[in-house]
């Protein structure tokens, strides 16, 4: 059972009086950055976390009966009760609910729409891109739908081209998520210098290398 956490959290010009959070998690997995993420927002003491097996690649796998997830999969996210699934909705959901922190774009914020699209375009288009590619799936109806490694790379870097981060300035959540599978596999991220220089500033934030010693010690 989740725990009721009273916060001084402010949201906007509001007060939130409670929160009620559980994420279902597995160690070294797509739910690994949200472990990060909940670490950038200074929120893991507003969450119990739930660790749960999942299918690994190449193991027999009968399921896990703890995990509330439909699929079996993970992150799931669950706030009073209500779940939110795919990583893309939950990082957009969390970095609502913790606007103040501004690792994402509030509603009314002229940027919205374009954070709004970074996170869509994750599970739109790259995770579908590097996994076909990783399968050594080839076909029209692929190309036409999601196109291919090489507009996945020009379109990176054409927004990085300019700028240290996705929406600007600032590191926010867009950059976590877009960064995540090229820090897993690395030969699969574009070769443009602004690219890698962007892969490498994610990857050094103090909350991925939280998230990786929070999996070892699952994980021991």
């Amino acid at each position: 059972m989740a725990v009721t956490l009273v916060l001084p959290r402010k949201t906007g010009t509001h007060y939130s009086e409670a929160l009620m959070l559980t994420l279902i998690h597995a160690p070294h997995s797509r739910s690994t950055r949200i472990i990060s993420l909940l670490k950038e927002l200074d929120a893991l003491a507003d969450v119990e976390v739930r660790s749960v097996d999942i299918q690994r690649m190449g193991q027999a796998f009968d399921g896990d009966a703890r995990n509330p997830h439909p699929e079996g999969k993970v992150p799931l996210l669950i706030h009073d009760g209500v779940e939110i699934w795919e990583s893309p909705a939950i990082i957009l959901y969390l970095t609502d609910l913790y606007a103040h922190r501004k690792l994402g774009a509030a509603i009314g914020d002229k940027d919205r729409g374009r954070y709004l699209s970074w996170l869509s375009w994750y599970g739109g288009v790259v995770e579908p891109v590097l996994l076909l590619g990783a399968a050594e799936i080839s076909h029209p109806y692929v190309h036409a739908t999601f196109r291919g490694p090489q507009q996945l790379h020009e379109r990176l870097a054409k927004a990085l081209a300019d700028q240290p981060y996705l929406m600007g300035e600032h590191y926010t959540a867009a950059d976590l998520l877009l960064h995540s599978p090229f820090a897993w596999f690395p030969d699969s991220a574009p070769q443009d210098p602004a690219v890698q220089a962007w892969i490498k500033r994610c990857g050094e934030r103090p909350s991925l290398q939280f998230a990786a010693e929070y999996d070892a010690a699952l994980a021991a």
